[in-house]
């Protein structure tokens, strides 16, 4: 599992499902068979992003890579809300 296969797969099979609800993913990393990622758009902000990690992108993510342990949402510091 590379950085190169993991995000052919998100391009392929989650992206166009997180477009179709205003959203995106960005892979951040792949690293000790765990994938470092940051959701975007409305799914940056969505109540149900952490659900949407564990049963939309790593469920996908496990089937095509049985050595993954888990998807890791990474949370990127962008200045707004007074910087909390």
């Amino acid at each position: 599992m590379n950085k190169e296969a993991v995000e052919k797969v998100l391009e392929e099979q989650v992206r166009p499902r997180l477009m179709a609800d205003g959203g995106n993913i960005e892979l951040v990393d792949v690293k000790d068979n765990k994938v470092f990622v940051q959701l975007q758009g409305a799914c940056g902000h969505c109540p149900g992003a952490a659900m949407t990690l564990k049963m939309g992108v790593e469920r996908i993510l496990k089937q095509e890579f049985p050595e993954l342990e888990e998807v890791v949402p990474v949370q990127q510091h962008t200045g707004c809300c007074g910087g909390h």
